[in-house]
């Protein structure tokens, strides 16, 4: 049926699940739809939406702003949300999100994929220990986003066989929202064209053992038995609504690209290689902790580059990568197709590979901060001058609750300029805003819960590499060019110890020719 048509059975007060990642997968036709049909009829009203990661972004695909209007929209439970460059106008969620025109939340997407897995199986909630002691716990704030949110709580402490855990009870979506590439005429949905398949089984499961309807937006429709069964990845007893969009993009600012969906293997030399900045100085020392054989979990931010230098450094292969979209192997995507990776070994499930990570099975995490604070807690999830800066927790809290190592990497402070030169740093305007504090804005990584759990716990910036030792914040190396006290310990807002075996950090990570790099096994 049309958009139009598959809409008008959603009622006021539903709940709504959307399966999307920014542009990834985010069934866009149909949120626009209903968003007209509101313009329209003024109906439906008060819904409640769920997104374990973002729907839609500042790029071409509105996804959740489609629906952000007053009346409307009462409540929403989003892994993240999408986010932009500060001086953007802010989308529409984040205007009702900070104008208390909407309950909001952020819950680990994990998390969000977990309680919509429990209301499928009619089980009454999620026990976890993954947030304890971040802004996730009731403790702090709960993961409400605003005062409107605070007065309803989403979590809970509760204690089984004599520990504490967080209790988030079921989803039980009314409508699951999802996308795919090719549906047949009994719905089997297979998702070639796709650079991952999300929530989309868990969603469509939840819904339809709630007595829920299921629409799911395509690129185009098959013949019956004409799909591959090994291919179906929703079968067409979970699908009621079939709505055709052929101009649907693959990702975000994306029309398509074979390599992103596994059809196409590109050559190494045709991934470009970061220009040679200070960025790169740190992305280049985060490749340094790596060890050979390792799976290694990858987010947004300086990160993102590391497996380009891998590339250059001709050590493609010695890890295998994994971002939370599901992607395994192949090479992490940058800018706006971060969330998808070109020459994927494998593509699992969204819910699947948060279970991996949850659990801690895999070696290592590389990922950013914002601010890191005295007990080593980092914040990545709020900028409270511009919210939208940020797109809220998304998998962080899923990946760091019990990763046995964790690289964090990022400016040591705000505003500075510098360069490299001559294989050392040379600082010539110091930066006016402390990223190392005494206590984070938001604490998204607990280094109180990093030092119960014996975790290995490292922070690289351009001028030292700083590690939790003891609960403690403590430099480690020290770039070439810096007076230790002057560029690194004053430029603090808290206290930095410093080891008694300090080190210089190899000043050929200041040169821009290759490191000759080795990974360990």
């Amino acid at each position: 049926m049309t958009a139009e048509e598959a809409v008008s059975h959603i009622a006021s007060g539903a709940v709504v699940a959307v399966n999307s990642s920014s542009g990834l997968c985010c069934p866009d036709a149909v949120l626009a739809a209903l968003g007209e049909r509101f313009d329209r009829e003024g109906a439906p009203r008060d819904l409640t939406s769920i997104h374990p990661i973002a729907a839609g972004d500042f790029f071409g695909t509105k996804g959740v702003d489609h629906i952000a209007k007053p009346g409307m929209l009462s409540r929403i439970i989003g892994g993240s949300y999408p986010s932009g460059p500060t001086k953007a106008e802010p989308p529409l969620i984040w205007q009702m999100i900070t104008g208390n025109q909407v309950k909001a939340w952020n819950v680990p997407s994990g998390i969000v994929f977990d309680m919509l897995r429990e209301g499928a199986a009619k089980r009454p909630g999620v026990l976890t220990k993954v947030g304890l002691k971040t802004f996730v716990d009731p403790d702090l704030e709960g993961c409400a986003m605003n005062e409107a949110a605070k007065a309803e709580s989403i979590v809970e402490h509760r204690e089984f066989d004599g520990e504490d855990w967080l209790y988030f009870r079921a989803l039980k979506p009314d409508v699951a929202i999802i996308r795919a590439s090719t549906a047949d005429e009994r719905g089997n949905l297979t998702f070639e064209q796709e650079g991952a398949v999300l929530g989309a089984m868990e969603m469509a499961l939840a819904a339809r053992n709630n007595g829920g309807k299921i629409i799911a937006q395509v690129r185009r429709i098959a013949a019956n038995g004409s799909l591959n069964a090994h291919d179906v990845r929703v079968p067409g007893i979970l699908v009621d609504m079939i709505v055709e969009a052929p101009e649907q993009l693959q990702t975000t600012a994306t029309l398509y690209d074979p390599a992103i969906s596994g059809e196409l293997v590109r050559p190494l030399d045709t991934f470009q290689t970061p220009e040679f900045n200070i960025g790169k100085v740190i992305a280049r020392r985060v490749a340094q902790e790596l060890r050979q054989g390792w799976a290694v979990n990858i987010g947004f931010g300086i990160s993102a580059n590391v497996p380009r230098i891998l590339v250059e450094e001709g050590q493609h292969g010695a890890v295998t990568w994994m971002i939370e979209q599901g992607a395994v192997g192949g090479i992490p995507l940058l800018d706006f197709k971060f969330g998808c990776a070109a020459n994927a070994e494998a593509f699992v499930a969204s819910p699947h590979q948060f279970c991996y990570f949850q659990a801690g099975g895999f070696d290592a995490s590389l990922l950013s901060f914002l601010e890191v604070g005295r007990d080593g807690s980092v914040n990545v999830s709020r900028l409270s001058a511009t919210p939208h800066r940020t797109a809220g927790a998304g998998g962080f809290v899923d990946i760091t609750a019990r990763a046995r190592k964790i690289v964090f990497s990022g400016m040591f402070n705000a505003g500075a300029k510098m360069r490299a030169e001559g294989g050392k740093l040379v600082i010539d305007i110091e930066g006016k805003i402390a990223k190392f504090v005494d206590a984070v804005d938001q604490v998204s990584f607990s280094g109180a819960r990093a030092l119960e759990q014996g975790q290995d716990v490292t922070y690289v910036t351009e001028r030292c590499v700083i590690r939790l030792i003891e609960g403690r914040l403590t430099v480690t190396e020290v770039a070439p060019g810096l007076d230790l006290k002057r560029d690194v310990l004053d430029q603090a807002a808290t206290e930095l110890l410093v080891a008694d075996d300090l080190r210089e950090m190899d000043g050929a990570l200041f040169r821009p020719e290759a490191l000759g790099l080795r990974l360990r096994a």
